[in-house]
């Protein structure tokens, strides 16, 4: 009979780091969701119809904008569509809502 091996525990700064790197493709992600290249003033978001450029800043600027009713839709889309076996750091970031991605703090 095989015994189960445990995972190892993430270090708190793998977390980190992993929930970094997650947190700015879900600031990305949301940037699409949004359409918020439609409004931008770089051409490169214009040409490939998407978020080019900084997504972060570009969500902070445009929150105020999207209807709550959006943000939560929009939110619960991502949601349905994440992995069963996604890592707790990726996890966490993807249940944030748009306007707790740009807080500087990680989780």
């Amino acid at each position: 009979m095989r015994v189960p091996v445990a995972k190892p525990k993430l270090t708190p700064a793998q977390y980190a780091k992993r929930f970094a790197a997650e947190k700015a493709l879900q600031q990305r992600r949301y940037c699409e969701a949004f359409a918020l290249w439609r409004g931008c003033g770089r051409k490169a978001c214009h040409r490939k119809r998407a978020c080019w450029g900084d997504a972060k800043s570009c969500l902070e600027r445009a929150l105020d904008a999207v209807p709550r009713q959006a943000q939560w839709q929009a939110r619960h889309d991502i949601i349905a569509a994440m992995p069963a076996n996604l890592g707790a750091p990726e996890r966490a970031a993807r249940l944030c809502m748009p306007g707790d991605l740009g807080a500087t703090s990680g989780a």
